[in-house]
């Protein structure tokens, strides 16, 4: 019989500004402007019988905040390691940023719900 495998997902928010160099001016996204961002990041393994959980949600939780403190409130063209500040390099940098989590995020997923912008990373096992 498999070993099933659970998903345990955790989401956090945060406001941040940047600018973007780009081919057409859209709602003056080339001038520095903000954004409320939101991040979910899922991990995928088995359950430890020991424990009963994937991963303790106290500690993706620490990990998530630590995250959100490198990127609330800060103006994301200025943030180290994050390049161009989008929501494609957004969910690269979170999904690094928590790479050392046993188990390893398995989705990242970043939105803003004022645009209906979203952006997905899904990562192999």
């Amino acid at each position: 019989m498999p070993i099933p495998q659970l998903t345990l997902s955790q989401r956090f928010f945060f406001d941040a500004a940047h600018t973007l160099r780009r081919e057409i001016e859209s709602e003056g996204s080339r001038r520095i402007h903000g954004h409320t961002y939101h991040a979910e990041v899922s991990v995928r393994g088995p359950l430890d019988p020991a424990t009963g959980m994937v991963i303790d949600l106290g500690l993706l939780r620490e990990r998530l905040q630590a995250v959100r403190g490198r990127l609330d409130h800060h103006l994301l063209d200025d943030v180290p390691g994050l390049g161009i500040p989008t929501l494609e390099n957004l969910c690269l940098f979170i999904s690094r940023a928590l790479a050392d989590l046993q188990p390893p995020p398995s989705r990242v997923r970043v939105w803003r719900d004022a645009l209906g912008d979203e952006c997905l990373l899904e990562l192999a096992a």
